[in-house]
């Protein structure tokens, strides 16, 4: 007989990919066999943040999907859906513990299912997206400076384009 595949899912924004995001979803392939990634649509996004992704949303699924550890990957357009767990068939829901005390109909659900199970994970320390926009704003005239001191000192002369 053959044994089942236990299917872990985990989901986010994943805008401005960055170590936090990709701890999270090593340590969820861990828990499984699969690791099925629901990636929130700009919409979303929009929604529950108040403001829109920098990364479109077909930019960062195709970054999602380029993760080795991940198997599949599905278009989340509401927060952990009960309809796409049932339908992916998870066994195990992954979520940040800064959802411990909130409410999600989905992780709610999948935690009266037989068998089946949430798992909260912290947060890396030291990096956020909300930390890295705001590192962003606070260092623009830095940036931008350097990038006009480069382009000042560009020699746009190479040897090959001149005339011979």
């Amino acid at each position: 007989m053959k044994e089942k595949k236990v299917r872990v899912f985990t989901s986010g924004s994943f805008d401005l990919f960055h170590i936090g995001h990709l701890n999270i979803l090593e340590k969820s392939a861990l828990l499984g066999d699969e690791l099925i990634v629901g990636v929130s649509t700009d919409e979303l996004i929009q929604h529950y943040k108040g403001m829109p992704p920098i990364i479109p949303f077909e930019q960062r699924m195709r970054i999602v999907s380029s993760i080795k550890c991940v198997t599949k990957v599905v278009k989340q357009v509401k927060l952990t859906e009960i309809a796409q767990l049932e339908r992916e068939n998870i066994d195990i829901v992954t979520i940040g513990d800064d959802w411990k005390d909130k409410y999600l109909e989905g992780l709610e659900w999948i935690k009266q299912q037989p068998g089946k199970r949430v798992v909260y994970f912290p947060y890396t320390p030291g990096v956020s997206t909300t930390g890295i926009k705001k590192r962003i704003i606070e260092s623009t005239n830095e940036i931008i400076a350097a990038a006009l001191q480069r382009e000042a000192e560009l020699d746009y002369n190479w040897p090959e384009d001149e005339k011979k």
